[in-house]
């Protein structure tokens, strides 16, 4: 009796040995794949992610935005004209300069509405820029790797008991399957970003029309401070893959398999976490509300 039992513990034990095995197998390579491509894609500007893409929303903002810019602007500085009358005293005090100001600040108007696109592909430009100078200086080597303690792991899965093997086994599923997940955020982050930054030129005349208004300016101040704040976000980005790649760097390999897996997650766990807050902290670093 004992005999069968021994040849079914051994039989299970088999079984969830080449399931562990399986699980662990490449677990971290979709992972790998998708920081590896990060530097690449935030380094981008919007015409070099996808010149479909930027042919069109150049197009939608220079033929169906400028337009309904142009009568918010002509709003705006009618609307300035007459604060520039009654500020004097009811139009008893008239002075001619004022007339001259206002035709200056509507030409500075016009220039910055007719000229929007170049302005924000500027903004971005000047960004990729600065993303590209410190790509060089802090990205590394970011691809996690357990080979040695996958290496042995034979022999440590041959001296454990059925009940820790089963254990092993489920967690390295659920390594497997939240790695997956990770790599979706990851994807998500980056992609999403670029969509945003597509969304968010292609509206950018209209708040532009109104910045040299005092009441009306905070719209184009504000949106600036956006477009900044998107911009600079991929250098937020790169930091933290820096940050990333010295901390795989010195994770601990050795008889414990499934602790240093743990930690090869957690650290991609944090990052992906801290990639999501890039947006909010850049925001809040150039007061974008």
């Amino acid at each position: 009796m004992q005999t069968i039992i021994d040849k079914i513990t051994e039989w299970l034990k088999g079984i969830l040995s080449a399931g562990i095995k399986e699980n662990l197998s490449g677990v971290f390579d979709s992972v790998n794949s998708q920081i590896g491509e990060i530097a690449g894609e935030v380094g981008k500007t919007p015409a070099a992610w996808n010149g479909g893409v930027f042919s069109m929303i150049q197009s939608l903002s220079e033929n169906v935005i400028v337009p309904i810019a142009g009568l918010i602007l002509t709003f705006v500085m009618c609307y300035e004209l007459i604060q520039l009358v009654i500020d004097k005293n009811n139009l008893h005090d008239v002075d001619t300069w004022m007339f001259f100001k206002w035709i200056f600040k509507t030409f500075c108007a016009v220039l910055i509405v007719t000229n929007t696109w170049n302005i924000v592909m500027g903004v971005f430009d000047a960004a990729q820029s600065v993303v590209g100078s410190a790509a060089g200086v802090v990205i590394s080597e970011t691809n996690i790797d357990i080979s040695a303690v996958l290496g042995s792991l034979d022999t440590t899965l041959a001296a454990m008991e059925l009940g820790p093997l089963f254990g092993l086994w489920f967690q390295s599923l659920f390594v497997g399957l939240t790695m997956s997940a990770l790599t979706v955020c990851i994807f998500v982050v980056i992609y999403g970003r670029m969509i945003e930054i597509y969304l968010v030129t292609s509206i950018a005349p209209i708040p532009m029309a109104t910045m040299v208004n005092r009441e009306w300016g905070n719209m184009g101040q504000n949106y600036l401070r956006s477009l900044l704040a998107l911009a600079f976000q991929s250098f937020l980005i790169i930091v933290c893959v820096g940050i990333y790649a010295v901390l795989v760097k010195n994770i601990a390999t050795g008889a414990d398999i499934m602790n240093a897996i743990w930690t090869c997650m957690g650290y991609t766990v944090l990052l992906c976490f801290t990639l999501f807050k890039t947006g909010s902290l850049a925001k809040s670093i150039f007061n974008a509300h």
